[in-house]
């Protein structure tokens, strides 16, 4: 159709007026361009008094384009001026280049304010966005986070009493001598007589101080009878919840090695920890610092630490220029852990291992039949060592009042004369709850993966009004040890029983002992047999 010079002026003021509306919403262009002359809001009125004029075909026409601009959004503007421009415009002659230049600028400037508006969108989008994902991070912070700078400590003291009477109802005639010390005798002592305290406070850190008061006389000191208590027993202080890192602990505490070893003693089933274990292949309490961490869940935890070796908990202290180390790391793992029931059901998994730079280049490998006091039925002698490792496998299952738990060692002695020498040792034990309870297991406990306290259904009273029978659960261990390396044979023990939880933090306990050794242990092949009470209360 031949071009209509009144109806294409309209076009051009209307598209003004779109770019105008745009202009005065986002700014032109990406701001940094000059804003371009703009037709004011009277091209409106104007291209309406066009049309009435008969600068279009019909008044439907001229209201049809005049309602681009005033109503509608930016946008929707543009999308109809673009296709009026479209349907008018036809290919222009010479006279009408102009117009076309005209047309053409202003179609490049509702370009850059098209794209001017998509980004000034995305913007307000992206800060609605961010907006909310900030509120949702304050709102978390403000749930799981409280400043605790002004909490104080709060310390908890307490105890722990064990009361032993040991028999020796059968001892082997072999068993005499002088390296028979103390004898075959029955003893009374107080196994363990403490005090502690506990601590935590502003927020993160926690500490324990515990020391003996039971007046323990160790007759292989000097000057013989040499009374060193009191001891230390734990004396660390910890920083808990650092990012990445997990608990932080520095002082003195149990090396981060075994099962059994870092499980506390009313937590554990049996009066004394199996021949391997504790003096044999798992270092006791020591100085030094560990990390402790564990997954979200608790599934999974992870210990290393680094440590003096073997500083007296009586002493306290040691002067030397060579002052020794151990070094110790422990993985558990729960491939099953039943939530519901909060552990009455579980398998655990563990791996360790325990370096030695020895402090004097002397070890000894040596135990007595799985009680404090008596002989030593296998004893190595001192071996001149100038370093040692050790590595163990640990695993337990708790199904409901069944629960069985084991360990197994092997540890490499490399001797000052280069040779070296392999020590094994295991234990494996079961216990039943007659009564219908479960080992209590703490997926990350004071020193890790580890057992906590067993609970009564019922504690155990009697008063005129009722009675209650506590929990009942027996148990049978056997424990191996082989030093057959260095030629001084094997030995293994039986041990079967009862404990009798009166509450969770008092009970009764009872160990049958059968301790058998080899050819070339201490007093040869014996076979002797024991009975062990204890009654054990802390708070």
């Amino acid at each position: 159709m031949p071009l209509d010079r009144n109806k294409l002026i309209w076009i051009l003021r209307a598209l003004g007026c779109a770019a105008a509306l745009l202009i005065g919403r986002t700014g032109w262009g990406d701001g940094n361009d000059p804003p371009p002359s703009q037709p004011t809001s009277t091209a409106f009125a104007r291209g309406r008094a066009d049309a009435s004029r008969g600068g279009f075909d019909d008044v439907e026409d001229a209201a049809d384009v005049a309602t681009t601009a005033p109503d509608d959004s930016p946008e929707d503007g543009i999308v109809r001026l673009r296709g009026d421009l479209a349907s008018t415009l036809p290919n222009p002659g010479a006279d009408d280049d102009a117009l076309l230049r005209e047309v053409q600028a202003l179609r490049s400037r509702l370009d850059k304010l098209e794209t001017s508006e998509r980004k000034r969108s995305d913007g307000e989008a992206k800060k609605r966005a961010d907006e909310a994902k900030r509120k949702e991070e304050d709102a978390w912070k403000a749930e799981d986070w409280v400043d605790l700078s002004d909490e104080k400590w709060t310390v908890r003291f307490g105890g722990h009493v064990q009361l032993d009477y040991v028999n020796w109802a059968d001892a082997n005639p072999n068993i005499r001598g002088p390296a028979a010390a103390p004898g075959t005798k029955d003893y009374f002592e107080f196994r363990r007589l403490r005090l502690l305290a506990d601590g935590r406070g502003y927020g993160v850190f926690d500490f324990r101080l515990q020391i003996t008061m039971e007046p323990e006389t160790v007759g292989e000191t000097t000057p013989v009878g040499s009374v060193v208590s009191p001891d230390i027993k734990d004396a660390y202080f910890s920083v808990n919840n650092i990012p990445w890192l997990g608990r932080f602990r520095i002082g003195h505490f149990f090396v981060p090695f075994g099962l059994e070893q870092v499980t506390n003693d009313p937590n554990n089933v049996f009066m004394e920890r199996s021949i391997p274990t504790q003096g044999i292949f798992t270092g006791d309490r020591e100085v030094g610092a560990a990390l402790y961490n564990c997954t979200e869940d608790q599934r999974m935890t992870w210990t290393v630490g680094m440590f003096f070796d073997s500083i007296s908990e009586g002493l306290k202290e040691r002067i030397d220029d060579n002052q020794g180390y151990r070094l110790s790391g422990r993985l558990t793992w729960l491939p099953y852990y039943d939530e519901p029931s909060n552990g009455r059901y579980l398998v655990h998994t563990g791996i360790g291992v325990l370096y030695t730079d020895d402090q004097d280049n002397r070890a000894r490998v040596r135990a007595r039949p799985q009680i404090h006091e008596g002989p030593r039925l296998i004893d190595t002698g001192v071996l001149p060592v100038d370093h040692f490792i050790t590595t163990n496998v640990e695993g337990a299952v708790v199904w409901g009042p069944v629960a069985v738990q084991s360990e197994a060692y092997v540890s490499n002695y490399s001797r000052t004369d280069l040779s070296s020498a392999n020590f094994y040792g295991a234990y494996a034990h079961i216990s039943y709850f007659l009564t219908g309870e479960n080992r209590t297991y703490e997926k990350f406990g004071q020193h890790g993966a580890q057992f906590g306290r067993n609970v009564p259904f019922t504690n155990f009273f009697m008063t005129p009004g009722g009675h209650g029978w506590g929990a009942w659960e027996a148990k049978a261990r056997m424990s191996y040890l082989n030093v057959d390396a260095v030629d001084k044979g094997y030995y293994r023990d039986i041990t079967a029983g009862f404990n009798w939880y009166w509450t969770e933090r008092t009970r009764l306990q009872f160990d049958w002992i059968h301790p058998v050794t080899s050819e070339r242990t201490t007093f040869g092949p014996t076979q002797s047999d024991l009975l062990a009470m204890r009654f054990d209360w802390n708070w």
